[in-house]
């Protein structure tokens, strides 16, 4: 690399959104520098869907745990499964599945800067100037400066990139998720934790362990995911999850690491600076509300912010630009809006998460639910299904049928 080299693309961020932009870009032929912050792992429970290992090309060597059911548990301790048919969520462990990203898209041809960015700047030319800090093998700092013809931000909530290119990127709302990662437990016969599944995911809604989202517990083979989430900054996410582990027998599980950060749950109004700039991801907000899915979302931004930066430098028109956010949320806008929706009713008060769960036993939400979140496709084969659903979901807001 010379000073006066000017790159394609410069992917600040090297998670699941930025790795796979860079994978993408890489693999159609242009120069591309993914700058990634080493030591990084983002609390995360790990689900993905099969739609994902097909689009993305997963390999089953990055599926820590098959998962074939959910149980809700409802603030009366209340169980209801969800079983899935014929089919498995896909379990990954953040902190090994976002390296072999990084080390996927590195192997297509994109090269590796661990450092962290700091600013864009302009040349005299107006080239965008990736400006960043990264460490020697002597641990010595030492600053670096990257020219591109174009920038893709996929650094995460509260992107740097964002707040410095995107109007009003500062003013997303977000969920501050925490988890920790412990080991494990022994679930021979005799052993109080013999109820642990690993083949199932335990989500909670319970007030006391998040008064506004959920909480869970994620297998992932030899360890588990145990989180929560709340975006009152006054909640102690991790004596919350203290809590969980109390409840739930796994208090004395070996603790490995554990993790916390910001969860966007709404998309960026805009994802360009109009010029050379574009963001995806989490940097775009590209969170699932209510079930805080972000992998498969992030993924995809990353893929259409390639597309987008791909047309933007075969013919110099940042109109190009505008095609990452268009495409996604023509996709996946109005999931995203029934979601906003659903979280802002049904996780207000344990009154509501009572009935909210007692809806989740019944066979045709369950049904349409997994068909929704295994293909990421709105399910519309079934009109009557969702009728009924639609009925049910009323007499569960007016009180008309009771909590089971």
């Amino acid at each position: 690399m010379t000073q006066d080299e000017i790159y394609d693309v410069v992917v600040v961020g090297g998670g699941p959104s930025g790795a796979t932009t860079a994978w993408d870009l890489a693999k159609l032929g242009h120069k591309v520098v993914m700058l990634d912050k080493a030591g990084r792992i983002k609390p995360c429970g790990g689900a993905i869907p099969p739609r994902l290992i097909r689009d993305f090309d997963i390999p089953d060597s990055q599926i820590v745990a098959k998962v074939n059911t959910a149980r809700i548990i409802a603030p009366s301790h209340r169980e209801v499964d969800m079983p899935i048919d014929g089919g498995f969520v896909g379990m990954v462990d953040r902190e090994h599945f976002d390296e072999w990203l990084r080390i996927r898209a590195a192997h297509a041809g994109a090269i590796w800067i661990k450092g962290t960015f700091e600013t864009v700047e302009r040349d005299q030319n107006g080239t965008a100037v990736v400006v960043y800090t990264a460490k020697n093998a002597d641990e010595d700092e030492y600053g670096g400066r990257l020219k591109a013809r174009c920038v893709i931000g996929a650094d995460g909530a509260r992107s740097k990139v964002a707040k410095q290119n995107i109007p009003n990127a500062d003013r997303i709302p977000c969920v501050f998720a925490y988890h920790e990662i412990v080991e494990t437990p022994d679930t021979t016969p005799g052993n109080p934790n013999q109820k642990y599944d690993g083949a199932r995911c335990d989500v909670f809604y319970q007030g006391e362990h998040s008064p506004d989202f959920y909480s869970w517990i994620f297998p992932h083979g030899q360890t588990m995911s145990i989180g929560t989430g709340s975006a009152n900054k006054g909640f102690s996410l991790r004596g919350a999850v203290g809590g969980l582990r109390n409840q739930t027998g796994l208090q004395d599980c070996k603790l490995i690491r554990r993790e916390g950060a910001p969860i966007p749950l709404k998309p960026l109004k805009k994802w360009d600076n109009g010029k050379d700039i574009l963001v995806a991801g989490d940097a775009a907000g590209v969170v699932a509300p209510a079930s805080g899915e972000g992998i498969y979302y992030a993924m995809l931004a990353g893929r259409l912010a390639g597309e987008a930066a791909d047309k933007f430098i075969k013919t110099g028109d940042p109109k190009a630009l505008l095609h990452a956010r268009k495409s996604f949320m023509k996709l996946h806008g109005r999931v995203f809006l029934i979601l906003g929706i659903m979280q802002k009713f049904w996780y207000q008060n344990d009154k509501r998460r009572e009935r909210f769960v007692s809806m989740c036993d019944d066979p045709d939400v369950q049904r349409l639910t997994w068909e929704s979140y295994m293909n990421k496709e709105l399910v519309r084969k079934s009109p009557m299904a969702h009728v009924k659903i639609f009925f049910k979901d009323l007499a569960h807001l007016f009180g008309v049928v009771a909590p089971n």
